[in-house]
């Protein structure tokens, strides 16, 4: 193993700050009107994102300046718990309910997703599983089916709540690792199909996943009930040209788009600030995917490699859909957008994870 750098990627470093204070302006100026409505304060999100964020810079401070190494010890233990919370999350009176989906444990306001907590607990895991010397994944049986079991079995419990978003990143992420451990090509293509007809099934089994279907075709078909969502995110996209209306002067988050601070505040993000502010995102975005990969590409190991694939794979996948609903280029899946979004623990364990890929830039070459 080399010797640590002195610092950190300074370039992925600078995204993920930068990322980050861009989602405390938008998360109150986005937010302010629906928390007046809600809670009677206008910063009542922003004070518990201030909050989060604290914690979570603290845990990527933390995660940064560990030896990434000594996470493999606790790759197992960590997945066990995992399951023990998505399991624990289903218990009626037990989990909470918001959104339609029981996917929450806490008391009044404040709680945890557990299956935020999978999505970095299974990343770890098979990081750690593929990365040993004698581990075969060209193999088809003995070495493919078994990751990919444990992660449709996740993949599943999550899927119980209901929440297809999260499932679908982590499984995302969870495939670039697999694929980047050597996974043989016609393997993968085979199991695709299989899993094309999964996601067929999952669609058809609950209406209201079919409707987002044909509200995403045709979103004008139903523009007060299916289509409503992507209908307002347009319309305040639209309006927001080269530099936006300014910071504050959003028209639609005044319940017109629905979760403004939190699936829809990249919408919010491009009335107030336009093109320009949108292209800003996006770049902070690319370097960020941009420095993740080159870290994987470069650091000396393959626990380290495979670990860095999926974090920024875990991000990158996340991205992609947030910003393919908000612009209408895919169904509404309910995801939030990394770092800008309003969220408690799925900001915290963000951070926590890119703490990580830090600490990993520290031994790249």
């Amino acid at each position: 193993m080399g010797k640590s750098r002195l610092a950190p990627d300074y370039w992925l470093l600078a995204s993920v700050l930068g990322l980050l204070a861009i989602g405390m302006v938008m998360v109150y100026s986005a937010g302010s009107v629906l928390a007046f409505h809600d809670y009677g304060d206008s910063f009542y999100f922003v004070k518990r994102q201030i909050l989060f964020a604290v914690l979570g810079l603290v845990a990527m401070f933390f995660t940064m300046n560990l030896d990434y190494r000594i996470l493999k010890k606790y790759a197992k233990i960590g997945l066990i718990l995992c399951f023990a919370l998505l399991v624990i999350v289903l218990i009626p009176g037990i989990g909470v309910v918001r959104g339609g989906a029981r996917s929450w444990l806490g008391i009044s306001s404040f709680g945890i997703q557990p299956s935020e907590f999978m999505k970095l607990g299974m990343i770890l895991f098979l990081s750690f599983w593929l990365s040993k010397e004698d581990y075969r994944i060209n193999l088809f049986t003995r070495g493919l089916l078994p990751p990919l079991g444990v992660t449709g079995l996740a993949f599943g419990l999550i899927m119980l709540q209901p929440d297809l978003g999260t499932g679908t990143v982590m499984l995302g992420a969870s495939l670039l690792i697999v694929f980047t451990a050597g996974a043989r090509i016609r393997h993968l293509a085979g199991l695709a199909a299989f899993g094309a007809l999964g996601f067929v099934g999952l669609i058809l089994a609950a209406p209201y996943r079919l409707q987002r279907i044909t509200a995403f075709l045709d979103p004008w078909s139903d523009p007060l009930g299916a289509g409503y969502q992507i209908i307002q995110s347009l319309y305040a996209i639209g309006p927001g040209g080269l530099a936006g209306l300014g910071l504050g002067m959003s028209r639609q988050k005044y319940s017109y788009v629905p979760e403004p601070q939190t699936d829809f505040i990249f919408s919010i993000l491009a009335e107030e600030t336009g093109f320009i502010g949108g292209l800003l995102v996006l770049i902070l975005f690319l370097i960020l995917v941009w420095r993740g990969m080159r870290v994987a590409m470069t650091v000396d190991d393959m626990f380290g490699s495979l670990l860095a694939v999926g974090i920024v794979g875990m991000v990158g996948v996340q991205v992609v859909i947030n910003i393919g609903v908000v612009i209408g280029l895919m169904p509404v899946t309910g995801i939030t957008l990394p770092l800008i979004s309003y969220g408690g623990s799925s900001l915290t364990l963000m951070l926590t994870a890119l703490g990580i890929l830090l600490n990993l830039s520290r031994y790249a070459r």
